[in-house]
């Protein structure tokens, strides 16, 4: 995978993501929807980050889907952070791709902090902590 190829699956893991919490998002309230809502303007930034990059290197972003397949029902507050914990397992993956096929520094630091920050979602929701994020073997 080059760094454009990885770059455009990046972009439809945020898409697939921006889905998924703003779909776990309408079950829940308080802190956890708050919480939902930070995450869901963090992924909205990333979006918009990889269009542009995409843009700059003269390529058409890939769009987004007009629905996803979730992986189980949202029903309750329960299933609704359960699905925030997949959305953020699946895109550290996307960025751990990422990190591997950047071929210039700025896209590579930009990976590496997305990777980061779904790490650390990881673990805020419900997660536990991995040796490495984003590895998929």
């Amino acid at each position: 995978m080059n760094q454009l190829e990885a770059l455009q699956a990046a972009l439809a893991g945020e898409h697939a993501a921006l889905y998924g919490v703003g779909v776990a998002g309408g079950k829940l309230n308080g802190a956890k929807f708050r919480a939902a809502g930070e995450l869901f303007e963090a992924h909205r930034a990333n979006r918009d980050r990889l269009s542009a990059l995409i843009a700059a290197a003269g390529e058409t972003p890939v769009a987004a889907e007009p629905a996803y397949d979730l992986p189980r029902a949202v029903v309750n507050a329960a299933t609704a952070a359960a699905l925030v914990l997949v959305v953020e397992v699946r895109i550290a993956a996307v960025y751990g791709d990422l990190v591997e096929a950047a071929e210039q520094p700025a896209v590579r630091a930009f990976a590496i902090e997305a990777l980061l920050a779904a790490a650390g979602n990881q673990l805020a929701w419900g997660g536990v902590p991995l040796a490495f994020p984003g590895a998929t073997a």
